[in-house]
């Protein structure tokens, strides 16, 4: 049973760690109703913790699917401005964004695939600036999750509503290494872990990646100047902090143009509320050229179609098959954990820290670069114990990166 005080250790771990909050900074919320209790915490600890203003942005899966019933595309096709600015006051104040992410996977997937691609496609146009404030670091943010009804019984069918929280309050626990005496030294031991892989991949400053497993032939091409990130970073204003929790990666920038061969998925892609399954993706020359699906190929088109950068990679991201998330066994519909159990790519909008310099440069000089555009960014996970990648050094040199879904370089003090 997964008491208050354990909820109480997880929403500080969020807070210190996860978000960093600092004393006088400002924080919003990103939460669903279903977290109400969870979410009251975590408010009563930023403000003990010297928070100026916690402001809880909450989302509701019932309101959200009537509005995908019945309201109009000419509605849906219509990002509240009132909601633009309410998120890019917090970030132009230099508030701290934490969202809790856990939506019910099949909330959208009797709506029309055309509608859902219509709203995201509005939010993305209507968000690009605020998102520049967080892809470029510029603010401090975390991605958690906990438990909703509806998202734990997909995980576990056959138990009850209540069976089915509890046993997921558990797993991400264990995950989120909360269930550790000190989670907050424990944090620090990983991030360590992290940091010395996004050091080596640094040192080998690999010039092209290449990918093989069952359905997967896939070379990947990396930018001059690509820097390999991992774990906790620095914001603008140099305050130490996790995007994600769960986080297993290290991820870098491909190169838009340089990406050829074809990519085969291993877990479903949980995105809008609608679940894509069992689907590969054919590059040339960076771009999306063949797709299949045998679950929601329509979703994947519209996905590929938000605009010209949705058929480019923006992230390519290392995780070992032994990691806390892919050792549970669990398929969770969830990105944030299920791209922390796999090897993954993201189709859409590269992250401007990956690259020496880019938080600075503009959209043009990044593109000169080979870092992708787009209102979009989403994960989606290639890895398995099959999965083998080399690396190719700038003299040539192929050199064993993962072998059978594990490091095959030493990572390991």
């Amino acid at each position: 049973m997964v008491d208050q005080q354990t909820k109480e250790k997880y929403a500080e771990l969020a807070l210190r760690t996860g978000v960093n909050l600092q004393k006088g900074q400002a924080l919003l919320i990103s939460a669903p109703i279903e977290t109400a209790d969870f979410t009251r915490i975590v408010v009563r600890k930023a403000y003990e913790m010297g928070a100026k203003n916690v402001h809880v942005n909450w989302s509701d899966d019932e309101l959200t699917l009537l509005k995908f019933t019945h309201a109009s595309d000419e509605v849906l096709g219509n990002f509240p401005e009132w909601q633009v600015k309410l998120q890019e006051s917090f970030a132009e104040d230099g508030a701290a964004l934490l969202s809790i992410s856990s939506t019910n996977p099949d909330l959208l997937q009797d709506v029309d695939p055309e509608r859902v691609a219509l709203a995201n496609r509005a939010a993305g146009m209507a968000l690009t600036n605020f998102r520049k404030y967080v892809m470029n670091d510029k603010i401090t943010w975390s991605i958690i999750s906990i438990p909703t009804g509806d998202w734990a019984q997909k995980i576990f069918p056959d138990k009850s509503r209540d069976e089915a929280i509890e046993s997921l309050w558990e797993e991400i626990i264990k995950i989120v290494r909360v269930d550790q005496e000190d989670p907050i030294a424990a944090w620090e031991k990983h991030n360590h872990t992290l940091h010395r892989a996004e050091t080596i991949l640094n040192e080998r400053k690999y010039t092209k990646l290449i990918l093989k497993a069952p359905g997967t032939n896939l070379e990947v091409g990396l930018p001059e100047g690509h820097i390999w990130r991992g774990g906790s970073t620095n914001s603008e204003k140099g305050i130490t902090f996790n995007p994600n929790m769960p986080t297993e990666e290290v991820f870098c920038v491909p190169h838009k143009y340089e990406v050829n061969g074809t990519i085969a998925s291993t877990k479903p892609l949980n995105y809008g509320g609608s679940l894509i399954d069992e689907f590969s993706l054919t590059f040339k020359d960076g771009k999306v050229v063949d797709f299949k699906a045998a679950q929601g190929e329509n979703v994947l088109k519209h996905l590929l179609d938000a605009d010209e950068g949705a058929r480019r990679l923006g992230e390519i991201a290392l995780v070992p098959d032994e990691s806390p998330v892919s050792q549970s066994g669990l398929i969770f519909y969830n990105t944030l954990f299920d791209e922390n159990a796999s090897c993954h790519f993201a189709l859409g909008k590269a992250y401007p820290t990956n690259l020496t310099g880019g938080s600075a440069m503009s959209n043009e000089e990044l593109d000169a670069h080979g870092v992708n555009d787009s209102i979009i960014h989403v994960d989606f996970m290639v890895g398995s114990d099959q999965l083998d990648i080399d690396g190719i050094t700038p003299d040539g040199t192929v050199e064993a990166v993962f072998r059978g879904g594990t490091w095959a370089l030493n990572i390991e003090e």
